[in-house]
């Protein structure tokens, strides 16, 4: 599993702990159902956001990371083919060498 995935994992597992720890404890608090209600409500609001925030944040990290291989890769394919070029170069002037003082 990579790394990107545990941390999703974790994150989903985060969030989900606060869900379910918060409703609890706004359940097991003595007050009305409706300020019970009311606090839930929020404190879903409230996790929303922040869990929207998170998400986000993770998902232009990852699109900066996936930006930084294309770069490299596409580094490494220029230099693969300024290379190809160059070796083609060499053998041809080789040849023609070759074929010179042969002839």
């Amino acid at each position: 599993m990579s790394s990107q995935n545990r941390g999703a994992l974790f994150f989903a597992g985060l969030v989900m702990g606060g869900v379910v720890g918060a409703s609890l404890a706004l359940l097991l608090a003595p007050q009305s159902g409706e300020e019970t209600r009311s606090q839930i409500r929020d404190k879903s609001l409230e996790l929303k956001a922040g869990a929207t925030e998170s998400l986000t944040e993770a998902g232009n990290r990852a699109q900066a990371q996936v930006d930084a291989w294309q770069e490299k890769g596409q580094a490494v394919t220029d230099a693969i083919s300024r290379s190809k070029d160059s070796l083609i170069q060499a053998v041809s002037q080789s040849k023609d060498r070759v074929v010179e003082a042969a002839g």
